[in-house]
């Protein structure tokens, strides 16, 4: 388990782009389940749109990055590091639109890796419904 705290240990994302909550599995080498609790007060909904606020599925996916991120961190132990860069994004499908009140559950198994490089099956979830699911791949940046 992992609180907002710890993770914010662990990736350099901040408020208002820190889009994970809490983790509440991970086994350090290939899966990992972070949760993403949201409000109302998101400042996206403002425009997202007003009469009918729905997540911008583009925020989901960077959800899921940012968990897979965890995990890639904590795999090649550099928790803290400052970079971890999309590579690619494939077969990217929205299944249920994601609302105020909804707590996303992002799942991610890791399906390869090489390096630094990383190949993730991810997967969102309210409650058992399927939200969003694509195949991510995300490479460790170099520090300056």
């Amino acid at each position: 388990m992992m609180d907002i705290s710890e993770i914010k240990r662990i990736i350099p994302h901040r408020y208002p782009f820190l889009l994970v909550d809490r983790v509440i599995e991970c086994d350090m080498e290939s899966r990992i389940v972070g949760i993403k609790n949201v409000t109302a007060n998101e400042p996206f909904f403002q425009g997202h749109f007003p009469e009918y606020p729905v997540m911008p599925g583009v925020l989901i996916i960077e959800a899921l990055a940012q968990v897979g991120c965890i995990l890639a961190l904590k795999v090649l132990k550099k928790e803290g590091h400052a970079s971890v860069f999309f590579t690619g994004i494939e077969k990217a499908k929205f299944r249920k639109p994601v609302v105020p009140g909804d707590q996303l559950r992002l799942e991610l198994n890791k399906i390869k890796q090489r390096g630094t490089l990383f190949k993730f099956d991810a997967q969102a979830f309210v409650g058992d419904a399927l939200a969003t699911e694509c195949t991510l791949q995300a490479m460790l940046g170099q520090n300056e």
